[in-house]
């Protein structure tokens, strides 16, 4: 029998949409995203506590989270969208404002804290890190998730070949859709700059509001109800961590990401736990 693990392809399930925007300052980034459905506003910047912003946020059934709260410290704000991944809340919306200062203020303190010892882009490794911890949280919330950069030329050999996120390198490749936003008169127009879905060309242009986005996307998914991510108990981490010390784990994929990822079983959903519970009595059986 073979031991190839592929499957025959079938359509995915709608999922709401994790999309990254970029722009330059002041070219209304964040009003287009006030109306979005029950915003949970991660106000990184402190940009969006203005009245006329809470208003249009109170109005759109959004809550606010700045600075005052965490919003400029890179840990609490993967704790937070960990929790509204994982809690029942009835926010429908994540929007992180701006992701360029969260990761560039974490780039800055840990080149302070290295002081003469920052070489080789030392600094840049935490910045990374979690980095890496918010989008695996992002993935995972059941959640229409908007993140907010500036925008940077983007260079090859010297010469300037276009304009990425002022974030983590491939930030754009992580996600399905990119957009970078452009003041135009007294419009705001969104450009599509890379993307999988078919209701957004490459290369596209649209109004920047809700209607317009969801009409393309599809309103209905995007405001249905939030489902939580179930994780693992304690009682299922007890028994994995018990039958690893009787069963001999081999080389297979399976059992290297056993090994792997022991003692982050509690980020993992109960029913992909059960699943190892399950393997791994079979290995007894």
């Amino acid at each position: 029998m073979s031991k190839l693990k592929a499957k025959e392809p079938k359509e995915a399930l709608p999922s709401k949409p994790k999309i990254a925007i970029m722009g330059k300052f002041g070219v209304g980034k964040t009003w287009g995203l006030l109306d979005f459905p029950s915003c949970y506003y991660i106000d990184t910047e402190g940009g969006a506590n203005l009245k006329h912003y809470i208003e249009n946020l109170t109005k759109s059934g959004g809550v606010y989270f700045g600075i005052e709260d965490g919003a400029n410290d890179f840990e609490t704000v993967v704790r937070e969208v960990k929790t509204l991944a994982t809690e029942k809340h009835q926010y429908k919306t994540l929007v992180i404002d701006s992701l360029s200062k969260l990761f560039n203020t974490e780039i800055t303190k840990e080149s302070e804290r290295l002081g003469d010892k920052d070489a080789f882009g030392a600094s840049k490794k935490p910045a990374v890190r979690l980095s890496a911890r918010l989008m695996y949280w992002v993935e995972k919330a059941d959640m229409n998730v908007i993140l907010v950069t500036h925008e940077k030329a983007e260079w090859a050999k010297g010469e300037q070949i276009g304009i990425i996120p002022d974030a983590q390198e491939k930030l754009g490749h992580d996600l399905h859709l990119l957009l970078q936003i452009v003041k135009m008169g007294d419009s705001r127009k969104a450009f599509v700059r890379k993307t999988r879905l078919l209701g957004f060309p490459d290369g596209s242009s649209f109004d920047w509001n809700y209607p317009e986005f969801a009409k393309r996307y599809g309103q209905d998914i995007m405001e249905a109800e939030v489902k939580p991510v179930i994780l693992a108990t304690p009682d299922q981490i007890a028994e994995v961590k018990k039958l690893v010390e009787v069963v001999k784990l081999t080389d297979s994929t399976k059992d290297k990401w056993i090994a792997d990822n022991l003692e982050t079983l509690s980020e993992v959903e109960t029913d992909k736990v059960d699943g190892i519970i399950k393997h791994l009595k079979g290995k007894i059986a």
